[in-house]
């Protein structure tokens, strides 16, 4: 790529993410754009596309690297720091929105050393916004803040872990009252005597926060060891001499329908209702002290991401089936257990998994969408899906830029506060390439080129459809000069671009 279309981009990008007032004492969050030659992010390969897909956008975190081997001991739900040259796949990482053809829409470039994860829509102060977790090390081994921008793609606040602890990179959840459910890794020295290991080890809990997102203020707090044995986990203890075990494994905390707490422990096959207010075990689904008969079908493994769904009673969960030793299912699945609280009975209302067959050993979520649809991040494989109510796949996607974490649908309107930009340069056999670029702008249909030999004498050369973050065509004519002007579908300006010298 020419090195000045990248300045382009960078500039945009770092005038987009001009940061407002965050929250007092945390940490300003580190948006800046990558230092690299080409801040465009890995393609993702649309594979099936259908009629009838839920309306909006799609929002995925590609961890820049190839996901690791099945067998991966830690499960790890983070992405790797991206690499001097932006990861294993030589493109830029970092929080991006795409759309149903795989074209980029807004693309963040994170600095080297940094990842993201949970990249996603939600509502601050009754406004959507959107909202990420951006760290240098997963599992609070690295600084961590979690971000949330407007639809300028300004940082309004940040929020990070209090009592002294670092936030994770698995959950960063707001909730209707201003506040942000958040999730810690802590190892502590620990007796590991009771389940075979040593009694001068080292444990890691997982512990769930509840901050006040204005203030700052830590409202709730609760660790793993008060309340979960070491008895419970089906994690083998480490082999390695000093090495701590990670015995829980948190990975998501949210709001059941009543107020109170559902988090999953992916180590213990868990997913623990919490009262809010006490932190005190409501009960257990799954795992080796449930509080509910499990039917036929509902036993699951290593899950990720249970929500309430389909109404009171039932939670929608990411069934992994796979994660340290052989998996308990040849794939993966997504499935739907109503639990009866009064006859302490659990049953499995539907389910469905890939087609291929997909077997995520990491990471992975499923999202209800208005449509009826399911949305479907396959974790550690580098795989995105909508299936409709029947289990039937609808569109399918594989990312070239490692996986993501967790991938989400959401209706989505961005108004970048800069102005487009435009790049042009002589094209090899004749004429001028064009590049028109507005990141993050939601309303773009189509691009009206105009070009001439000097500023003050501009003409119409070519309207076009947007194509992308960075839609690129070549006009016949050879332009000293170029500008690009931004229309909706309708044929309003958005927006234009300055003039620029062509080659520059």
């Amino acid at each position: 790529m020419n090195r000045s279309y990248a300045h382009v981009i960078l500039a945009s990008l770092a005038a987009a993410l001009g940061s407002a007032a965050a929250v007092a004492a945390a940490p300003a969050a580190p948006t800046g754009p990558a230092p690299s030659d080409d801040p465009h992010p890995a393609p993702i390969n649309v594979l099936t596309s259908s009629a009838g897909l839920a309306r909006g956008l799609i929002f995925v975190t590609p961890t820049g690297a190839a996901a690791p081997p099945l067998t991966n001991p830690d499960g790890g739900a983070a992405p790797p720091p991206a690499s001097a040259d932006g990861g294993a796949t030589g493109h830029s990482v970092g929080p991006e929105i795409i759309d149903n053809r795989g074209r980029p829409v807004w693309f963040l470039p994170l600095a080297q050393g940094l990842g993201a994860t949970d990249f996603r829509v939600q509502n601050y102060r009754g406004e959507p916004v959107l909202t990420w977790i951006q760290s240098a090390g997963g599992f609070s081994t690295g600084p961590t803040v979690d971000v949330i921008a407007d639809r300028h793609y300004r940082t309004i606040a940040t929020v990070s872990a209090g009592s002294g602890l670092i936030a994770d990179t698995h959950e960063f959840r707001l909730t209707n009252e201003g506040t942000a459910l958040i999730t810690v890794y802590r190892t502590v020295p620990y007796d590991l005597s009771s389940v075979g290991g040593p009694s001068n080890g080292k444990v890691t809990e997982g512990v769930v926060q509840e901050i006040d997102v204005a203030t700052g203020r830590v409202l709730f707090e609760w660790h793993s060891l008060d309340h979960v044995g070491l008895d419970e986990s089906h994690q083998p203890l480490p082999s390695a001499s000093g090495q701590a075990w990670d015995y829980f494994h948190i990975n998501a905390v949210n709001p059941d329908l009543d107020g109170n707490l559902l988090i999953s422990s992916r180590h213990t096959w868990t997913v623990y209702k919490l009262d809010r207010r006490t932190g005190a075990v409501i009960w257990r689904l799954g795992g080796k002290k449930s509080d509910f008969e499990l039917g036929p079908g509902v036993a699951f493994a290593w899950q990720h991401a249970p929500l309430p769904a389909d109404g009171p009673g039932t939670i929608r969960i990411f069934d992994n089936e796979a994660g340290t030793g052989a998996p308990a299912l040849p794939y993966s699945r997504v499935i739907w257990v109503h639990h009866d609280d009064v006859h302490r009975t659990a049953t499995l209302e539907r389910w469905f998994k890939h087609p291929d067959n997909l077997l995520a050993a990491s990471q992975g979520n499923s999202e209800g969408l208005d449509n009826g649809d399911t949305f479907v991040g396959w974790g550690q494989v580098p795989r995105i899906s909508e299936f409709d109510r029947a289990g039937t796949l609808l569109w399918d996607a594989e990312l070239t830029g490692g996986n993501t974490y967790r991938a989400y649908r959401h209706q989505w309107t961005g108004e970048p506060d800069t102005i487009p930009a435009a790049k042009a340069e002589a094209a090899a056999a004749g004429g001028t390439i064009v590049h028109a670029i507005w990141n993050g702008a939601t309303r773009v249909a189509r691009w009206e080129i105009l070009g001439g030999s000097e500023g003050r004498d501009l003409s119409w050369i070519d309207t076009v459809a947007w194509d992308g973050l960075d839609t690129t065509v070549t006009v016949p004519p050879s332009l000293a000069v170029v500008q690009v002007i931004a229309r909706d579908e309708y044929g309003r300006e958005l927006g234009r671009s300055a003039v620029t010298s062509a080659g520059t």
